[in-house]
């Protein structure tokens, strides 16, 4: 098996709540980080309804808590970025983010995907 650190880019289009999708990308990325932290580096670009993630002072009645979760990716390494075109289009793109979580463009994510090894799309 090789040493070689593998480049995974996820990118997420769901909202992050109201079925599972989002989450199970993000349980995805946080398993691969606790177990294969020294072979993986981990992008993720969120894109569409999924940007709304980002927004800062979530508090979810029930349930996951991507804001959270969001943080222990971005605490351990993971590259999280929002789509500008799609945090303009809600009017959130000068809202507070969660740590750690910045506005990304298109460009970003070209060369992000030219890039990985693996793309993973939630």
């Amino acid at each position: 098996m090789s040493n070689q650190v593998q480049k995974l880019l996820f990118i997420i289009n769901s909202a992050p709540y109201g079925n599972e999708t989002f989450f199970s990308g993000l349980r995805l990325a946080l398993q691969i980080q606790e177990q294969h932290k020294e072979k993986a580096e981990i992008r993720i670009f969120l894109m569409s309804d999924a940007v709304t993630a980002g927004l800062a002072k979530q508090n979810p009645v029930e349930g996951y808590h991507v804001q959270q979760m969001l943080e222990i990716l971005t605490a351990q390494g993971a590259i999280v970025k929002l789509c500008k075109t799609c945090t303009n289009a809600r009017g959130i793109t000068h809202l507070t983010l969660v740590d750690g979580v910045e506005i990304g463009t298109l460009i970003e994510l070209a060369d992000w995907t030219i890039e990985a090894d693996k793309v993973l799309n939630f």
